[in-house]
């Protein structure tokens, strides 16, 4: 039996976006894409920029798109977290958004914490302490822009802002703002007094919007424009990993981890409370809201960015980066000859990454990858290390054992990853839905529209709807020497 109602799930990734029609039909949840497209920065005058225009317009063709299939009956976005657009008072925006990757956050963590220290804004915010959060971006701007900040009336997070670009209406969806290093983890709203704190005006947050909530109904000129009806936009888990954990397909009461994978990997397990400690701040672990009052405790590792710019640089080149040819030239490269710390600043930014990727290496005293195959077999080797490494921190942390780890997202079209994802981890791993952002997106959006009950209804269709592949560990003996000289060579403790 399928449903009548049908609802639009945007999802932006950090490379593309796509617009997806959902629906539940025999008890599974159901997903046809309808417009895909590209996410592509924009360096201009030494900053790097989101073409957010660009993408409210690939929305707009998208919603055209989805009422020409048949139509929808509420419109869902989700996306990235940390980065934002100001608004003045006329609700007009003041710049482009601008990428997480820019370099303007260099040196900000350390000014920030001679005004508050590292330890007490860990206890507040539960946030895991990295260069791109929304907290330094802020300083930055304090300190190179401080008119621009002034001319600001609002900041919106990049799901909220495009939902405003809809609607009129300014919110702040709740599980996106926890990752700005902004929002109290225990109070779950905005820690004003921590905004008072670092001089950053209160008056530039929105109200909080938990999901399943209503931002608004679509604008008449959106409608005009689109030919579409004036549906409510829905807050889902916003920020993009919160749909996906929404949609981990674990149908029993056992401790579940997981590893959303794609551009970031992020390795973590739901908890019904942050967790706080001395412990947890010193494995810079972060405690980001779920849906359902969950919250997601994980560990940001770089994921398959560094295989993606590999494969870019290549491809520039003029070469055949075919994932056939690949994928043949990985498995034939022999294992566990040398590794790389997938988190080492000097992958963060775009460009020749085998060649980094080699410099790392000389410099540890480890062999130097080859050729194509050689740097992607480091890579992904490192990687299922990384997890690991975070899975022994996670059961230490929680004091939970996992006996299953859960792979989502378009990661896991990687078979070879997720096949040394459960040697290395020496678990069985279950690898599905690709999908799981933006069927968690659709779910968030059917249960507020009342055709799901509750998240346990939810992850039994998103399992019913999906194609699920488990992997068993292999060659246990070989991958515990391996993960041995791995943290040796890359100094990880």
């Amino acid at each position: 039996m399928q449903t009548h109602q049908r609802v639009l799930a945007f999802d932006f990734g950090a490379s593309s976006g796509r617009a997806m029609l959902a629906w539940l039909e025999d008890g599974g949840l159901r997903l046809q894409e309808v417009h895909r497209f590209a996410n592509q920065p924009v360096l201009a005058a030494g900053r790097l920029y989101w073409d957010i225009l660009r993408l409210f317009h690939e929305m707009k063709t998208g919603m055209a798109k989805a009422q020409a299939a048949g139509g929808f009956s509420a419109v869902g976005i989700d996306a990235w977290g940390v980065d934002f657009g100001l608004l003045d008072r006329r609700g007009r925006l003041l710049q482009n958004p601008v990428h997480y990757r820019d370099l303007r956050t260099e040196g900000r963590p350390e000014a920030v914490f001679k005004v508050i220290s590292r330890e007490e804004l860990y206890s507040r915010t539960g946030i895991q302490c990295m260069r791109i959060n929304t907290i330094y971006q802020l300083a930055a701007l304090q300190a190179e822009e401080p008119e621009l900040l002034a001319q600001a009336d609002s900041l919106l997070l990049i799901p909220d802002l495009l939902a405003y670009f809809l609607t009129g209406v300014r919110r702040s969806e709740y599980t996106e703002a926890s990752t700005t290093n902004l929002l109290n983890c225990r109070q779950r709203d905005w820690d004003f007094a921590l905004l008072e704190k670092l001089g950053i005006p209160a008056k530039l947050f929105a109200p909080m919007i938990q999901p399943g909530e209503s931002y608004g109904t679509l604008l008449p000129e959106i409608c005009e424009e689109t030919g579409c009806r004036p549906v409510p936009v829905l807050a889902v888990g916003s920020h993009d990993t919160a749909s996906a954990v929404a949609a981990v397909p674990v149908l029993d009461d056992k401790p579940a981890a997981y590893i959303s994978c794609g551009t970031w990997s992020l390795f973590g397990a739901e908890l019904t409370e942050p967790l706080l400690n001395d412990a947890s701040a010193a494995a810079n672990f972060t405690n980001e809201a779920g849906c359902g009052g969950t919250i997601r405790y994980l560990r940001n590792i770089m994921g398959l960015w560094l295989a993606q710019q590999s494969r870019a640089f290549w491809e520039k080149r003029g070469e055949d980066v075919s994932y056939a040819l690949l994928d043949a030239e990985t498995e034939a490269a022999p294992a566990f000859r040398s590794f790389i710390d997938p988190d080492d600043p000097r992958f963060e930014l775009p460009g020749d990454l085998p060649s980094r990727i080699r410099a790392y290496c000389r410099e540890t005293g480890q062999p130097e990858p080859g050729g194509r195959g050689e740097v992607l077999r480091c890579i992904y080797e490192s990687l299922a290390m990384k997890y690991r490494h975070a899975l022994g921190k996670l059961e230490g942390l929680t004091g939970r054992r996992y006996d299953t780890l859960y792979m989502i997202g378009g990661g896991i079209k990687d078979h070879l990853l997720c096949r040394m994802t459960a040697a290395a981890c020496g678990i069985p791993v279950c690898a599905g839905p690709a999908e799981a952002t933006a069927s968690g997106n659709a779910a968030v959006q059917l249960m507020a529209l009342g055709l799901l009950k509750d998240f346990q209804e939810v992850r039994r269709a998103v399992a019913k709807g999906a194609e699920l592949t488990r992997y068993q560990p292999e060659d246990q003996e070989g991958w515990a020497a391996a993960y041995q000289r791995f943290l040796q060579v890359c100094s990880i403790d």
